[in-house]
This record gives C-alpha cells, structure tokens and sequence, in this order.
C-alpha cells in the first residue's frame, strides 16, 4: 500500500508535506499568545478571577467538543476540506476578536478560533498517515516539534510586540501563520483535481481500508482509545494549568511580566528536543511505558521545585517540567501507531482528544478556583499530582501493542 503514496505527483505531495508543518506551526498560537497579554489586555475587556478562570478552560474545552465533531466532519467531506474549514475558522475568530469590546464577546469570537484548531488537530495525524505511511516516524516528529515551535513562538514575541505597537495587534498578527496554511493546501486541492481529469478516479481518502476493515469503528468500545483519552487528559491538564497560571504565578514571586512571559516561552521551547526525539525513538521500543515513566518523573520534579523553591532555581524547575512534555509528543505518535487506517487515525484522534481535552479543561479552572479558596497555592499545586496519576493510568492502557480497529 506503500507504493501507493510513493508514486503520487511530487508536487502534491511536497505540498501536503508544506501544508502540514505550516499548521503544525499555526495550532497553538492563539491560545499562548493570550495569558502574557493579560496584564494588560484583561483589565480593558474587564476580565477577573473566574473569566480569567474560564479563559484557561476555553481552548481543551473547543479542543473537547470539536475533537468529536471533526471525524464525523472528515468523514462528509474529506480530510482536506475538512482542513479548509479548520483554517477558515481559525483566521476569522483571530482576527475578529480583537476587536470586540468586552470580555465574553471575545470570548466568543476566541471559540471560533480554537474551533478551527480544534478540527486541525484531528485531522493532522491521519493526513500523516495519507500522504506520508512511508515516513510516518520522521514526519510526526518533525510535526510535532514544529507545534512545539509555534507554542513558543507566540508567548515569547507577545509582549515585545505589544510594547512596540498595541495588545489588539499582538494578537492579531498570529492569524497570518494560518493565512499562510491555506497556500500549499489550495495547491495540494488543484493537484487532486487534476489527477481526477486525468484518471477519472478520485483518490481515496482511506486507502489503507480493507475487506477486513469494520464498517463502523465504536470507539467507546476500544481500551486503546479510552486509555488514549485518559493518557491525554492527565497530559494535556498539566501542560494548561503551567499556560494559563504560570505567569501570574511568577509574577505574585517577584518576576515582571516581561520575564514571566519569558519563563512561559522557554517551557514551551523544552517541548522542542523531546518533540523531536520521542518519534523517532518510541516506536522502537517493546514497552513504551517505561519511557512515560521516565518524562513522568520529570512532571513531578518540576512541579514540586516550582512549589517549594519558585524564587530560587526557577529555571530549572521549568527544565524539568518542560521536558516532561515529551507525555504529549507520546499522545500524538499513538494516534498512528495505534491504528492502521485513515479513518481509524481520524476516530481514534477525535475520540481521545474530544475526552482529553474535556478532562483536561477542567484542570486550569479550578487550579484558580482552589488559589482564591484557600489563599495559597498548596492544594492548586496538589491538582498536579492527580494529574499525574491519571495519566500513569492511561499509560499503562495504550502500552499495550493493539489497534482501534480490533474492535467494532
């Protein structure tokens, strides 16, 4: 089936290639670039402790519901106009936003955003496995190193950017990188019509499908997904809570904003080595959970150093726990290594990303709500360590080698 994609047109498939490393690059953006422009950007929408609170919950929470939504969407139309949905809805909502007057209008117009991404998250892995099953490892990690890069990119340019022109345009400016997306994405569409003249046959948007293939993937029957999704929401919590309340956490300990935003900036970036490492690595190995132990105990040392001692050693708290985030390059190489068609990537990705991310959004939220009850970050701080245990416990679910499709 190899063959198949090897000898399609060179030029669809370098676009392809192009078009999924530009969204790779687009997909967190606009949700980092936001917590380093709050000192500023919050008081002239009016935001407070419990906004601010739902803000952290906005993106896994638009990530949650339209991961589910975006296999049934794949499945309508494809995965590239599917695509052309995912960016259409990310530029408008970035840029539109700006300039609502308040608090829960840009919130709203922040969903159609995080919508757009929510879907692009999905789609990406089984794209991967479309256009690329003969370079499946290198791809993925060259992905997700890439989202890595635009996850730092937005946080640590926010503030210098507002600082030399406005808030409104520190934001804005992001939604280019998606602009940027639709390019090589138009050309891989006119590349797939023309082969269509010329064959009369259109290419197949699951090609990996067999006789074998069940008709209907039930996800909810399926330990790998459900271990996915409970591996991602212990993942994912972790990675919003250091997002969202990391930079105030600082600055509360002495940091300005600028170096808070920095710190944030530099959590991101950590993302980068294992991003990079983990693809190529992991799949090599009989048991991946001993590998998730591994970054697991990073999490840990992190989030206690930056409890007891956030003043002294801060930046190597913030090493730890950012190399932990090799958990997450983990969660998307399972997407494809735990299923063997398109579609099964496409299921498999909705499933645990709409039940991960649900599970995950919560986790920012009432981090919040526990600092204003308690008046201290002690029991906030314990949030992490649940987090932590959930996670082991969906490792221990997708370590196991078995596919989506085993069960129907």
């Amino acid at each position: 089936m190899t063959n198949l994609f090897v000898k399609q047109p060179l030029a669809g498939r370098i676009a392809a290639l192009v078009g999924i490393f530009m969204l790779a690059l687009a997909l967190r953006a606009a949700a980092l670039v936001v917590a380093p422009l709050l000192p500023e950007a919050g008081p002239a929408l009016g935001f407070n402790s419990a906004s601010t609170g739902l803000l952290a919950m906005l993106a896994p929470g638009t990530f949650a519901v339209f991961g589910f939504f975006a296999p049934a969407l794949i499945k309508r139309l494809g995965l590239e106009r599917a695509l052309a949905v995912s960016i259409t809805l990310a530029v408008v909502g970035q840029v539109l936003r700006v300039f609502m007057p308040n608090v829960w209008s840009y919130l709203a117009l922040s969903i159609v955003a995080l919508a757009g991404y929510g879907i692009g998250n999905v789609v990406l892995p089984p794209l991967i496995k479309k256009y690329y099953p003969d370079r499946l490892a290198l791809v993925t990690a060259i992905y997700v190193t890439l989202i890595s890069i635009g996850t730092a990119v937005s946080p640590l340019f926010a503030v210098p950017i507002a600082q030399a022109t406005n808030w409104q345009f520190s934001m804005a400016i992001w939604a280019l990188l998606s602009l940027v997306v639709a390019v090589p994405w138009a050309i891989q569409l006119a590349q797939d019509r023309r082969v269509e003249r010329l064959t009369g046959k259109k290419r197949p948007d699951d090609p990996f499908a067999t006789s074998a293939t069940p008709a209907k993937i039930n996800p909810f029957r399926s330990p790998v997904a459900w271990g996915l999704a409970i591996f991602l929401a212990g993942n994912s919590a972790q990675t919003y809570v250091y997002f969202t309340w990391i930079p105030l956490y600082l600055v509360e300990h002495g940091f300005t904003p600028g170096e808070a935003g920095t710190a944030l900036a530099y959590f991101a970036i950590l993302a980068l080595p294992v991003s990079l490492l983990v693809p190529l690595w992991l799949p090599k190995l009989k048991k991946p959970f001993y590998a998730i132990l591994l970054f697991t105990v990073l999490w840990i040392v992190g989030h206690a150093g930056m409890y007891f001692s956030p003043e002294n050693g801060t930046w190597l708290w913030i090493t730890f726990s950012g190399l932990g985030q090799a958990t997450f390059a983990t969660a998307l190489l399972m997407i494809n290594l735990r299923s063997r068609t398109t579609r099964g990537a496409s299921v498999l990705g909705g499933f645990s990303q709409g039940l991960g991310y649900a599970g995950a959004c919560a986790a920012p939220f009432l981090f919040g709500i526990i600092r204003d009850a308690t008046g201290g970050w002690g029991a906030s701080f314990a949030t992490l360590g649940v987090c932590v245990v959930v996670m082991l416990v969906g490792a221990t679910m997708i370590s196991p080698k078995r596919y989506i499709e085993d069960v129907s």
